[in-house]
């Protein structure tokens, strides 16, 4: 089987400290938005993802969504309409264009579930009006575009939380907090377990869905043949696994397990210093994500996340979406359950509080939203902050890179830097398509 792709995922390239630090928080975070005031959003893209925000952000008392905006107006309205079930009214915002909503003063709080490849401009335009952010995994679709977005938070002293819900769920926080204090004896690595990628995609049907505005969602991304499967498809929309719009599981799954794995690691604030990793490309079909891999992410004392797909040979026989080895035994965590060996670590009374973990042993993605709607209130502290989301998503871009570049890869977590490299620096980021840029 090829190890190159059909389409090469960074085709369009070809032309062209990590360290957290205190986040100092201006008075007005803490006045206008007291705990009587209600705080509105806006929810920017209409996907299917886009419903949990809904949802969830309208459960939150003193928490109201007041707009959405999407490219396609079947999908505005029909997420305007649960809006306005949710609100008891039809006072529910529309927009197409993103800018125009992230502009409204009414808004408070902007909600991006758009696709990868609009996350930085949607996120760095919320956040230069003021607006605090919960922006979807991946944090943005490349490196530089993560790093943008996190300057724009700092100079605009707001807040985001990244939507690496699994933070907020039991399971991945017990299994870290078994990692913390000692249960495992010293952690030697942590297996971050993605399922395996999708092949396929048709490119022969070209139907455009009625009203969809494909030039608009094309946005920044360079100019790609429009097939129906990219908005319409059973399970995860086409653009997921078009590496023009997402970085296919890799990111996405990645997202998620990888920053559960460097959670229960300790290591939300040190960049790794070297990445390894190999992967195959689909033969057939037009989708061009990567679909099997394996990436070894090493830190300066020896620590090591293994980043891989269920198909490899050497993944856990396991069935966790995260696996923390200790040199004691091991504990491994999904979204349904948390178990170990030996099997008495999970058998406790478990804590209700971790001021560090946040273990609150009633997490879940509700509690997820609610943490920025807190932190806004009284200055919590947020579960999944900028720096930690940015970090995070940097690994899995560097598993993507160290695939296309088929070589290891010494990174330099304070200059954001490959070390000399200039190929795989190069794939860093990529080009905008005209007239789009960050600002």
């Amino acid at each position: 089987m090829r190890t190159t792709p059909m389409f090469p995922r960074r085709r369009f390239l070809q032309s062209c400290a990590i360290a957290a630090a205190p986040m100092v928080l201006p008075a007005r975070l803490f006045g206008a938005e007291a705990p009587s005031r209600t705080l509105n959003v806006a929810v920017a893209g209409a996907g299917g993802r886009s419903r949990s925000h809904v949802a969830d952000f309208s459960r939150i008392p003193g928490v109201r969504v007041v707009a959405v905006c999407d490219i396609w107006p079947l999908r505005t309205m029909e997420r305007k309409a649960e809006v306005d079930r949710q609100n008891g009214d039809t006072h529910c915002k529309t927009y197409h264009d993103y800018r125009e909503m992230m502009a409204d003063p009414e808004v408070d709080v902007v909600s991006i579930a758009a696709p990868d490849h609009w996350h930085a401009l949607m996120a760095v335009e919320a956040a230069n009006h003021g607006k605090h952010l919960y922006l979807e995994k991946p944090f943005a679709y490349s490196i530089e575009e993560g790093r943008a977005v996190v300057e724009a938070v700092k100079r605009n002293a707001v807040l985001l939380q990244h939507g690496t819900q699994q933070r907020s769920t039991r399971y991945f926080q017990r299994a870290t907090w078994l990692a913390k204090h000692g249960f495992l004896g010293e952690i030697e690595k942590v297996y971050a377990i993605s399922p395996v990628g999708h092949i396929g995609g048709d490119p022969t049907d070209t139907r455009m869905p009625e009203g969809y505005d494909y030039d608009f969602f094309t946005g920044p991304a360079p100019r790609t043949p429009f097939f129906r499967e990219l908005a319409i498809r059973k399970g995860t929309p086409g653009w997921y696994f078009t590496s023009a719009f997402g970085g296919g599981w890799v990111t996405a799954w990645g997202s998620h397990h990888v920053d559960s794995a460097q959670f229960a690691l300790g290591k939300d604030h040190e960049a790794p210093v070297k990445v390894e990793a190999r992967g195959k490309y689909p033969e057939t079909g037009i989708f061009d994500t990567c679909h099997s891999w394996h990436s070894e992410i090493t830190y300066a004392d020896g620590k090591k996340i293994i980043y891989l797909t269920q198909d490899r040979p050497e993944c856990p026989k396991v069935p966790g979406e995260i696996v923390v080895v200790g040199k004691k035994g091991w504990v491994a965590a999904t979204r349904g359950k948390v178990w170990s060996n030996p099997p008495h670590l999970v058998e406790r009374s478990w804590p209700k509080d971790d001021p560090e973990l946040q273990l609150l042993d009633r997490g879940g993605q509700a509690e997820h939203f609610r943490s920025l709607i807190d932190a806004i209130r009284d200055g919590s502290r947020l579960t999944a902050p900028v720096e930690t989301g940015h970090l995070s998503t940097t690994l899995c871009h560097l598993t993507q890179i160290g695939i296309d570049v088929q070589r290891p890869l010494r990174w330099d977590g304070k200059t954001e830097s490959i070390i000399d490299d200039a190929q795989a620096n190069r794939l860093r980021g990529r080009p905008m398509r005209n007239p789009w840029k960050l600002a």
